[in-house]
């Protein structure tokens, strides 16, 4: 066979790294835009699934929502010492009045002290038979990604937190978080808290440890408003393991639909 030319084997070279490109950039903007999923959490391996909402979502229609092939959901309940998120009253009755397993989240405030935090979410979740436990929401938020708190005060606070929540409810709380916050406040010297962990693009890397896995936060289901356009999504998430699992973890009972 005769060779290729200098020339002709540069271009050719070139075009290659070209077509490479290309399909690097477009199956790049396919996983990103969410047409093609990487992180998919079979039904098969994880059959218990729910969402987490706030103000965000708007106006809910539960008993739509709750029939999207869930079985739990969690609401926004309170932020820092202070903040009441202005749907999650409404948002508890009804979810309540579903066959969702419910339970209730504080986000975190890097700001307050952990038992100024503990009193806004007692003062607003009621203490309700069959419900989830408290859920502590740790993850960064303005500017505090580039300019992270120490160590030893957020764990301070966050140990605070934790204390009051489980004395109230009887139950220990759940921490949803990052692995960027796992890294940075809890591996190593983990609270005895299960892990909520979010991964949207690759299975959980903290271990087996975790319970829940936010693996979606970009999804569409009917029954919720959605304060604006662009807070049309809801996020999804999966329990570790089967049902029946689900209900001793938390000390569940077969629940129900009522609409009374």
């Amino acid at each position: 066979m005769g060779r290729i030319s200098r020339k002709k084997r540069i271009l050719l070279i070139g075009l290659i790294l070209l077509v490479l490109a290309a399909g690097t950039g477009v199956g790049g903007w396919l996983v990103y835009t969410g047409r093609i999923r990487l992180n998919h959490p079979s039904p098969e391996k994880y059959p218990v699934r729910g969402v987490d909402v706030s103000h965000y979502q708007g106006a809910i229609d539960w008993q739509v929502l709750s029939a999207q092939s869930i079985q739990f959901a969690y609401i926004k309940a309170t932020e820092g010492s202070s903040l009441v998120d202005e749907y999650f009253a409404q948002n508890w009755q009804d979810a309540h009045r579903t066959a969702l397993y419910v339970g209730a989240y504080h986000f975190f405030s890097f700001d307050s002290p952990g038992q100024s935090q503990a009193e806004n979410f007692i003062r607003t979740v009621p203490e309700t038979d069959n419900a989830l436990p408290p859920v502590i929401d740790l993850e960064y938020y303005g500017d505090k990604a580039s300019d992270p708190p120490e160590r030893e005060g957020v764990r301070r606070e966050l140990d605070a937190l934790i204390r009051a929540l489980k004395e109230q409810y009887g139950k220990t709380p759940v921490i949803y978080t990052t692995y960027t916050c796992y890294r940075e406040y809890l591996k190593g010297d983990m609270p005895d808290c299960p892990i909520w962990y979010r991964s949207v693009y690759a299975p959980p890397l903290v271990g087996p440890d975790w319970v829940f896995w936010q693996y979606r936060c970009d999804a569409r289901l009917p029954g919720y408003a959605g304060n604006h356009w662009e807070q049309k999504n809801i996020d999804l998430n999966v329990y570790r393991g089967s049902y029946a699992e689900f209900l001793e973890e938390f000390g569940l009972t077969e629940k129900h639909t009522t609409t009374e």
